[in-house]
Formats: C-alpha cells, sequence, structure tokens
C-alpha cells in the first residue's frame, strides 16, 4: 500500500479538486438519469430498460472506491505520478486536464469566480466558496473533540492533531523548522537554496516565498484595504493594522527580562535586549562601525556615501531615507498634533512629545555602563559613553580632526569653508558661531541703537 502522505494535496490543488468532484458528480448524476430513463428500439417500440446494479472499483493501492472507471483511471494518477497534461507557458504539469486549465489562469490573470460583498476574485470556484464564509462568519468544519469550529479543513485538520497527538507537519532537513503544508516547507527550502521563483513584474524584484511577492505588489498599486477605526490611518497588511492598534489601547504585552521596559512588537524587544548583551550583527567593513540592525548600517552607508535620494520639492532639502523626509515635510504643514498633558507644550511627532515627558517625570531610562550617569535619551548616553572610551567617530575630511560629536565636527567645517552664518544686527559684523555672537552682543557691540 502507498504512502498515504503521497495522496496528500496542497490547498490549491485541493480546491482545484474539489471543483473537479464537482463536475465529476454532475456528469455522474447525468449518467444514472440517463440510465434511468434510457429507451431501447425494439421493432419499432420503445422499451425502458432496466436498471443495473451499481458496480464500484477500487483502487489497489490505497482501497478507496469509485462509481466509475474512469474516475478510477483518474484516481491512479496519484500514485503512479503521470502528469500527461503541460503547460506550454511554463512547462508545469498537471494529472487532470480541468488542472491545467485552472493553472493556465495564472498566466492569463483570468478570475473567473467574483464575491458579490466586496469584489474580490478568484481562479477557482472553491477559493471563493472559502472568501465568502469570511463574510457569513459560517466555519462548517467542527472538531469531533472539542467546540471550537473552522472555516476550512485543513485547518480542522491540523487542530485535531492537538487532540490525537498525529503530528501534521513537514520538517525541514536543513534547519528542522516544521511546516503545516508541504507547499510551505517547499516555499521554506528556498531559503537554504537562495532561489527566488516568485519575480515582480513591474520591478523585476525576485522573492522566495509566493506571499512575499503579494506584500510587495502593494508597494506598486498603493492598496492599504485594513483601516484603523480609532484614526483612519490605513494599512497594506493586517498584521501592520494590528500592531498599529497597539498604538490605541497601549498593549505592550512584550517585556525585556533585563530591565523590565515593555515593547509592543517582539521584534522591538529582541533588538532591545542587544543593547544588554552588546550584540551587534551588522558591521560596516570600511570603518568598523557595529549596528543591531540591517536598515541602521544601510543609512549609514548612505550617510558616508553621501547619497540623498529623497527630496522635499518644498525647500529642496535632501534625505537618506524616505522617513526622514516624511517627517522633515512634517514641519512645512505646521500641524503638531501631539500635546503635553502637563504643560500644553505641542510637537510634530509622538516620539518628541515621550522623549519631553521625561522632563516632567524626571525619567531617565539610559544608564551609563561606567559609570552612574543616567540619560533621558539614548542620543545623549552614546554621546556621553564617548568621554569614557576616547571615541571620536567624527572626522574632519579636511584637516583629519576627529571630534565625539557630530555638530562639533560641523562648526568645525566652518573654519575651512570660512562660513560665517550668525549676524549682529545692530554692527553687521558676522561670525562663524552662534556663541561667538552672543560674547560680542554682551562685551564688545560699540555701535548704539
Amino acid at each position: 500500500m502507498s504512502d498515504p502522505e503521497s495522496c496528500r494535496m496542497e490547498p490549491e490543488d485541493a480546491e482545484e479538486q474539489r471543483d473537479l468532484m464537482e463536475e465529476n458528480e454532475e456528469s455522474e448524476e447525468l449518467s444514472e438519469a440517463e440510465e434511468k430513463h434510457h429507451h431501447v428500439k425494439t421493432g419499432g417500440k420503445l422499451l425502458v430498460g432496466k436498471r443495473r446494479a451499481k458496480k464500484y472499483f477500487t483502487c489497489s493501492q490505497c482501497g478507496k472506491s469509485f462509481p466509475y472507471k474512469q474516475s478510477l483511471k483518474f484516481h491512479m494518477r496519484i500514485h503512479s505520478g503521470e502528469k500527461p497534461f503541460t503547460c506550454d507557458q511554463c512547462g508545469k504539469s498537471f494529472p487532470y486536464k480541468q488542472s491545467l486549465k485552472f493553472h493556465m489562469r495564472i498566466h492569463s490573470g483570468e478570475k473567473p469566480f467574483t464575491c458579490d460583498q466586496c469584489g474580490k476574485s478568484f481562479r477557482v470556484k472553491g477559493s471563493l466558496t472559502q472568501h465568502t464564509a469570511i463574510h457569513t462568519g459560517e466555519k462548517p468544519y467542527k472538531c469531533s473533540h472539542c467546540d471550537k469550529r473552522f472555516r476550512q479543513s485543513e485547518h480542522l485538520k491540523t487542530h485535531e492533531g492537538v487532540h490525537t497527538g498525529k503530528k501534521l507537519y513537514y520538517s525541514c532537513d536543513q534547519c528542522e523548522k516544521s511546516f503545516i503544508k508541504k507547499r510551505n516547507l517547499r516555499e521554506h527550502m528556498n531559503v537554504h537554496t537562495g532561489e527566488k521563483p516568485y519575480t515582480c513584474d513591474q520591478c523585476g524584484k525576485s522573492f522566495a516565498y509566493t506571499t512575499g511577492l503579494k506584500v510587495h505588489m502593494k508597494v506598486h498599486t498603493g492598496e492599504k484595504p485594513y483601516t484603523c477605526d480609532q484614526c483612519g490611518k490605513s494599512f497594506a497588511h493586517k498584521a501592520g493594522l494590528k500592531v498599529h492598534m497597539k498604538i490605541h489601547t497601549g498593549e505592550k504585552p512584550y517585556t525585556c527580562d533585563q530591565c523590565g521596559k515593555s515593547f509592543r512588537q517582539a521584534n522591538a524587544l529582541k533588538l532591545h535586549q542587544r543593547s544588554h548583551s552588546g550584540e551587534t550583527s551588522f558591521i560596516y567593513d570600511r570603518c568598523g562601525k557595529n549596528f543591531s540592525r540591517a536598515e541602521n548600517l544601510k543609512s549609514h552607508i548612505k550617510v558616508n556615501a553621501k547619497e540623498k535620494p529623497h527630496v522635499c520639492s518644498l525647500c529642496g532639502k535632501s534625505f537618506c531615507k524616505p522617513g526622514a523626509l516624511k517627517r522633515h515635510q512634517k514641519r512645512h504643514s505646521g500641524v503638531k498634533n501631539f500635546m503635553c498633558s502637563d504643560c500644553g507644550k505641542t510637537f510634530f511627532e509622538g516620539l518628541e512629545l515621550k522623549r519631553h515627558q521625561r522632563i516632567h517625570t524626571g525619567e531617565k531610562p539610559y544608564k551609563c555602563s561606567h559609570c552612574d550617569k543616567r540619560c533621558r535619551r539614548l542620543g545623549h548616553l552614546k554621546t556621553h559613553e564617548r568621554v569614557h572610551t576616547g571615541e571620536k567617530p567624527f572626522t574632519c575630511d579636511q584637516c583629519g580632526k576627529s571630534f565625539a560629536q557630530k555638530g562639533h565636527c560641523k562648526s568645525h567645517m566652518k573654519i575651512h569653508t570660512g562660513e560665517k552664518p550668525y549676524h549682529c544686527l545692530q554692527c553687521g559684523e558676522r561670525f562663524t558661531w552662534l556663541n561667538s555672537l552672543r560674547n560680542h552682543k554682551k562685551n564688545k557691540c560699540l555701535k548704539s541703537e
């Protein structure tokens, strides 16, 4: 007897198979009706033929029975692996002609089954049936061990494994990661092989997973179907909305066991914990600087390369990251949506308000690892720790002098450029530094008003 696992089908294949079975059932019913009312012509008279006893054809491999010999013949292709129908677009083969027909819709983009509730379209009828259950709330598949119900039979099977102890997982032989669906394991293997078979037809970017491509396509379409009912902000992905909702609820379920700080996302906690362990995963080979996040390394590389592709259309200022440009543009609008409840001061961003509120609370969450000094901001802590380490990461490209703070290096550069941006309104004298102008006003300005 063959391995029963070989008879299992992927969700998409299962949907197609269900549609095939529906068509077969219709043709079977038609055959039975024809058989029942079949008339045999004899000597000019019409005689109603006797209905034959129903005969079943059984598979010798797995014991499954079928009412028609042709149905058994089709079924046997599962065991033999025979796939006589091949796609002329990509070369993929199928055991059934109807399966090829469904597959061709991937290339043609045809989605003939449309939901009358939301207008979403599908390639196969089974997908529409499953989708419709989202609107109706119907969960036809009930667990035989408890009262839990499911929209899809695959989800029920997986759940019942919890009760029976039967493993319904596919494990990767490279990293032992397990998956509920065989299809997911196949896609996961692309991580190990480096293969990225799913390519965006808009920009050519490739992905290891189909879901990765689907998520990416929303960048081109601008689709953001998930909207927050609290503030109206929209998101491309359901997970994005779920995380965002925690801002309104104040929920921070992920807590650091070292310092007690809580986070909305597991990934944020993971990154935070690196500050305790000193772990730095991303190193820039040119300067040896370490970063805990890949995006921080990318930003650092852009700064060093002086690459600023994101330009403000209002003032021409350039930025390394699109997020920085977006924050900058809020300042042109003049709208400050975040207000301090203690003093009424308003801010452009929630982070600015959070930092400001530490003045009222006295909170200083960042402690120096060399002494007992504490800081309200992480940037202030990093600057302070350079007093202990002697690190001076900001170097003048004109004379090679180094500085602990970026602002000091920037001010120093004015010596080389001759720039004097600060001028006295009383006498017109110009100065390189603001402090020099202040001293001039206080002690040296001889010109009266």
